[in-house]
């Protein structure tokens, strides 16, 4: 499995957890890998690592919305963003500029044009900041 399948399963993980109230990521996996396909271990890294990490993140997403509200933003948008996030700042084998390459794909793929773009400047200002 190439690296961007592994992360196209890890967004879809932290995707559906969006939708889980009570965030037992082991429950998913195992849900996802006996009706999908059995889950790599990357996608298993990113989905616990943004589940451990999402306040974090969400404080840091909150920090770049120009008038917007965190709750106002699609859920596909937040689990692209969640994923890269979590690349950039606890997966050291993937440069900044990857990971916003391949949300900006995820984005195009699943999502729309626009959000592309939103998500492309959220995390060019994310990069940004970290380089500081």
């Amino acid at each position: 499995m190439k690296r961007s399948e592994m992360r196209e399963q890890g967004f879809f993980l932290t995707f559906e957890n969006l939708f889980i109230p009570n965030d037992d990521m082991d429950e998913l996996i195992d849900l996802y890998s006996e009706n999908v396909e059995e889950v790599c271990d990357y996608a298993k890294e990113i989905s616990q690592g943004v589940s451990e990490h999402k306040d974090e993140f969400n404080e840091l997403i909150s920090k770049y919305l120009k008038s917007w509200k965190l709750s106002r933003l699609p859920k596909v948008s937040l689990a692209i963003l969640y994923v890269a996030i979590y690349e950039m700042k606890y997966a050291d084998s993937v440069p900044d500029n990857v990971a916003i390459n391949e949300a900006v794909e995820l984005a195009k793929k699943y999502s729309t044009k626009d959000d592309a773009s939103f998500i492309n400047g959220v995390l060019g200002s994310i990069s940004r900041e970290n380089e500081k």
